[in-house]
C-alpha cells in the first residue's frame, strides 16, 4: 500500500494571517500534502489587491514557507466573469499537476463558501475549509493564532468599519483588547486585513524583517504599505 498522502493540496494564499494559520493546520494532518500557495494579484499594481501587498513579499513568504507560489493576475476592479475564467486556467493547470484538492482560509460567511464549492464544482478539485469555525469561533481562533506564534500586521482598515487609526498595529493580544465589539476578532467580515511575517506555518522558524511605511487612503480603505527590510 503506499504510503503517499490522499490529499494533494493548494492553499489559497491571501498574505494574511488566515492563510497562514491554514497552512499550519494543513500541516499538522498527515492525510495532507500542501504542494503550492495559489494568490491573486491584482494587474495595475501587482499587489494582493484587499491586502495592499506586493508580490515581492508574497514571494518571500512562500520561500519563508518552502511551498512553490502560483500567480493569477486580475484586472481591477474585476468583473466576477474574468475571475472565474482566469481561475479556471489555473485549476485546470493544478489538475494536471495532480492537485486534489483547494484549501481556503474562510471562517463563517456560508455565502462565500458555497460560492467555493460551486466555483470547483466539476474542476476535478474539492475544497477544503481546514479553519471553518463559524460567527461564534473567531474570538477563540484568533487567541489560538496569536498564542500559537503567529505574527502579522494590518496593512489595512475598512474606514467604515474599523478606526484607521488601527491600521498598522500588530495582531496581538493588545489588538483583540481594543476591538470594539462591531468588529469580528478575525476581520472576516472585511474590517481588516493583515500581512504575516512570522508563523508556525513556515518551513523554518524565522520571521522576516518587517515594517509599515506610507498610509494612503483609497476609497474608504487605509493602507500601510508593507515593507521587508533585508
Amino acid at each position: 500500500m503506499s504510503s503517499s498522502p490522499r490529499r494533494r493540496v493548494l492553499a489559497l494564499w491571501s498574505s494574511g494571517k488566515d492563510s497562514a494559520w491554514m497552512l499550519h493546520v494543513l500541516r499538522q494532518d498527515p492525510e495532507v500534502e500542501v504542494v503550492g500557495l495559489v494568490t491573486t494579484f491584482a494587474e495595475g499594481t501587482d499587489r494582493v489587491a484587499m491586502h495592499g501587498v506586493p508580490r515581492s513579499l508574497v514571494e518571500r513568504q512562500a520561500t519563508a514557507a518552502g511551498l512553490p507560489l502560483r500567480s493569477a493576475f486580475l484586472p481591477w476592479p474585476c468583473p466576477n466573469s474574468e475571475y472565474e475564467a482566469r481561475l479556471s486556467n489555473l485549476f485546470r493547470e493544478a489538475v494536471a499537476d495532480g492537485v486534489t484538492h483547494i484549501a481556503f482560509g474562510d471562517l463563517f460567511l456560508e455565502e462565500i463558501r458555497d460560492y467555493r464549492i460551486g466555483q470547483l464544482a466539476g474542476t476535478g478539485l474539492e475544497p477544503l475549509f481546514p479553519i471553518w469555525c463559524g460567527p461564534e469561533g473567531t474570538a477563540d481562533l484568533a487567541r489560538r493564532m496569536i498564542d500559537g506564534g503567529l505574527q502579522a500586521t494590518l496593512t489595512c482598515v475598512d474606514s467604515r468599519q474599523l478606526d484607521p487609526a488601527f491600521v498598522g498595529r500588530p495582531f496581538d493580544a493588545n489588538l483583540l483588547r481594543d476591538l470594539p465589539p462591531s468588529v469580528d476578532p478575525c476581520g472576516e467580515r472585511g474590517e481588516f486585513h493583515t500581512f504575516c511575517w512570522s508563523g508556525p506555518h513556515q518551513a523554518n522558524p524565522v520571521s522576516l524583517a518587517f515594517r509599515t511605511g506610507a498610509v494612503t487612503d483609497r476609497d474608504g480603505f487605509v493602507f500601510a504599505e508593507p515593507i521587508l527590510a533585508d
